[in-house]
């Protein structure tokens, strides 16, 4: 059986080695994987997504609407923008960090209140303080390895095999704050 997780965001949250980590776990545990990134304008803050798609056999990267068993989520609007691509029993991963988008910023729009608490009437939704993850681990740029600790503990690939695959894939000197990060996001649960 092939299962789908998105990792979605905003340009800049470290979506893309999010999705390094877990396609490298994933192929560390055995399965066929494919990955399809979306960049969009990710210079400018823009939307990020990528497509994780793994079994025993996977013919496409792609995830159709209606067949996302995860949603991993680094902010919440990104969250609502990719609702539709969740399964109907499928789980929603969000951070509550808020990153204003480009109309916000202008003045042309203003940010939506209540958006998780929309999410949980429609969705099976976990929501998570990433960025309080992360600053308790010392950096507020870990929050991208902090929400893959709480996607991992939803996983069926084991602790151990996130642990070395964090060693192989993150530089020396960022390696004991990316090991911290994931712990807490992994605890979370």
């Amino acid at each position: 059986m092939t299962k789908s997780i998105m990792i979605v965001g905003v340009g800049g949250q470290g979506t893309l080695l999010a999705s390094r980590l877990l396609g490298n776990a994933l192929l560390k545990a055995n399965y066929d994987v494919k990955i399809s990134e979306v960049h969009g304008m990710s210079q400018r803050g823009g939307s990020v997504v990528t497509y994780v798609r793994y079994g025993e056999s996977v013919d496409s990267p792609i995830i159709e609407k209606g067949e996302a068993d995860i949603i991993l989520s680094f902010e919440q609007l990104e969250a609502a923008r990719w609702l539709p691509y969740l399964k109907a029993t499928g789980k929603i991963i969000v951070n509550t960090q808020c990153i204003d988008p480009m109309p916000v910023i202008t003045g042309q729009a203003t940010y939506p209140d209540g958006i998780i608490s929309s999410l949980k009437k429609i969705a099976d939704v976990l929501p998570v303080n990433a960025l309080e993850l992360a600053m308790t681990a010392g950096n507020p740029k870990a929050v991208n390895v902090a929400l893959i600790g709480v996607m991992a503990s939803q996983t069926e690939i084991p602790y151990e095999v996130w642990i070395e695959t964090i060693k192989e894939t993150v530089p020396e000197k960022f390696l004991e704050l990316n090991l911290k990060a994931f712990d807490l996001g992994y605890a979370k649960n």
